[in-house]
């Protein structure tokens, strides 16, 4: 008895993470759809996008249209063999969520035990390694790529293999899970950076070894081929298609040296909306004292060599360099350049090197955990397993963006206490199935009626199987987008600033406000809205065969548009009362 109990209180780390895992699954089962997901990016965007495929039965089609922004070529969405589209392939849409956040948290875990081991193989990972990974897994990242972020030390834990094993017959599995990593990869966001990132490794490696590596050269012939095979869709659509699209008229902020600089050392410190790991709040201080402490030694003794050799001082350039590219992504002259060498990048966000970002400050935070652990003081040992559990607590409870376990928590608690519900859709309110299947029930809506939305995310629509002309999507043709403008041009017209919203960026091709910055809110209310007109060239949409507007907002100006009020909708399931307009 007293073994076992010995068993349990030495993993007792492996117990946490365990124990955290099942209950984040059970609250997310019974709390069910009555979660809080975030919106941006996510519930507006890509799962409505899944569902959209799984309605439409276009996971696996070619040469087909999904129905949104006027029937879009399937080819623009995910690929099939992304493992988060299997999941919505497999799974109902919340389930697949859901799973989706622990696989990454899985994933992330075996990655980087996977690393600690070929760093360090005479080492068994202890309760740092644990938990420095689990505090990796379980960062509020991009959700639709938090697989991709999770995989990262698994790219670099098969190409070190790669790397040391060399050209022997071992090395065949090595390959073949690096031909496969793309599963969990996705090329545009993480693989053309995994890509140059290892020609780097091979030059340097080349000046270092003075000779050529075959290995890596292998590797980064096998992993191209990879992402090729495995995202057909994407470089088909990037390589072989002659359409001019939205990329062509995008233009991002153009900013001086100083602006610049100040980007990159806010981005360096505070992260950004998708990739923010919330290390300013504990893991940068921590980090940056180390990082002063250890440099401070290594010239108290003259061990300049040290410096340079030190992989925490590595982390930190590659640290600085992902910073200033992304700083440097606001040069114009800089963005023209790569346009003009390499025209099927314009309007390629290039700054993405800081989705690289958070490993590279987790990493380096595990560094200073496992070096005070090896530490003869009793005080520094202790430390370094508090650390770990003080950043997971941080992440859990100040992370700004996609913190979908604090905010259900939160709100779960606040509507058991109060009796009262938080002024946010939860996810099953946001898209209100119910309501909508009645809605479409007494229209007698057929799939190939075209519509719009107004106050609402056209993502509501397209997830509850109607067909929109409006949609939000980074990657559609130009000539569409022009079409669509000379619907949004009367409310373009009242707003500049919207104007220069839609005209520099153009991905949310929406119905906007001529009035309000936004009347598209994930809220119960819509207290915001001031102006209920539509500002909108109705004969511009019938030319566009639009048949019905969707809106959460009573319009004031119906009639003068000539649109023809059908029906008001409510139930109980959900907050929203939606206003159904046609026009004939």
């Amino acid at each position: 008895m007293k073994g076992i109990t010995g068993k349990i209180a030495s993993g007792w780390y492996i117990w946490l993470i365990g124990i955290f895992i099942t209950a984040v699954f059970a609250m997310y089962m019974i709390v069910g759809e009555n979660s809080y997901i975030a919106v941006p990016d996510n519930l507006d965007l890509f799962v409505a996008q899944y569902q959209m495929m799984k309605n439409t039965g276009t996971f696996w089609a070619h040469g087909a249209d999904v129905p949104f922004l006027n029937g879009i070529s399937r080819d623009n969405l995910p690929g099939e063999f992304y493992l988060y589209s299997i999941l919505y392939m497999i799974f109902p849409a919340y389930i697949a969520y859901v799973l989706g956040y622990i696989l990454k948290i899985v994933i992330a875990l075996v990655s980087c035990l996977l690393l600690f081991k070929d760093f360090f193989p005479d080492e068994k990972p202890g309760d740092v390694a644990y938990l420095s990974a689990f505090a990796y897994g379980i960062l509020n990242l991009f959700p639709a790529f938090g697989i991709p972020f999770a995989s990262i030390p698994l790219v670099i834990y098969l190409l070190r293999r790669i790397y040391r094993i060399g050209l022997k017959r071992e090395v065949v599995k090595y390959y073949i899970l690096l031909f496969l990593y793309p599963v969990v990869s996705y090329f545009s966001y993480f693989g053309m950076f995994i890509l140059g990132y290892l020609v780097l490794a091979i030059i340097w490696r080349l000046i270092s070894d003075k000779k050529l590596s075959l290995s890596l050269c292998i590797s980064l012939i096998v992993l191209s081929a990879g992402f090729v095979i495995f995202e057909y869709r994407l470089f088909g659509t990037m390589l072989l298609s002659d359409e001019i699209t939205i990329r062509s008229s995008m233009k991002d902020a153009s900013m001086g040296i100083s602006e610049i600089i100040g980007e990159s050392f806010s981005v360096f410190k505070n992260g950004m909306m998708h990739a923010d790991d919330a290390h300013s709040y504990f893991v940068f201080p921590v980090c940056m004292i180390y990082l002063v402490f250890l440099n401070a030694g290594y010239v108290i003794k003259r061990d300049f060599k040290g410096i340079v050799h030190d992989i925490y001082n590595f982390f930190f350039v590659l640290l600085i360099f992902n910073s200033a590219v992304y700083g440097i992504y606001y040069s114009e002259a800089v963005r023209d350049f790569v346009a003009l060498v390499l025209p099927p990048l314009t309007g390629w966000q290039f700054n993405r090197t800081i989705f690289f970002s958070p490993f590279l400050w987790y990493g380096m935070f595990f560094i200073v955990c496992r070096r005070m652990a090896k530490r003869s003081n009793v005080l520094l040992r202790i430390s370094a397993r508090v650390l770990p559990v003080i950043a997971v607590f941080v992440i859990l409870l100040f992370s700004g963006h996609y913190n979908d376990l604090y905010d259900t928590a939160y709100g779960t608690a606040y509507r058991l206490k109060t009796g009262h519900e938080v002024d946010r859709l939860s996810y099953r309110e946001f898209y209100s199935t119910e309501l909508f299947d009645k809605i479409k029930s007494d229209l007698g809506y057929e799939e190939d009626e075209w519509a719009v939305a107004f106050g609402m995310h056209p993502a509501v629509l397209e997830y509850n199987g109607i067909s929109t002309l409006d949609g939000y999507l980074g990657f559609y043709s130009q000539d569409y987008k022009e079409k669509f403008r000379r619907v949004i041009a009367p409310a373009l017209d009242r707003k500049e600033n919207t104007r220069i919203y839609f005209d520099d960026w153009g991905a949310r091709c929406y119905l906007y406000s001529g009035t309000d910055d936004s009347i598209v809110m994930p809220t119960k209310s819509m207290a915001g809205v001031t102006d209920t007109n539509l500002y909108a060239d109705t004969e511009a949409l019938r030319e566009l065969s639009c048949k019905y507007i969707f809106s959460r907002i009573e319009l004031g100006n119906a009639k003068e548009k000539g649109l023809l009020s059908v029906g008001t909708y409510e139930d109980e399931s959900s907050p929203m009362t939606i206003y159904v307009y046609r026009l004939d």
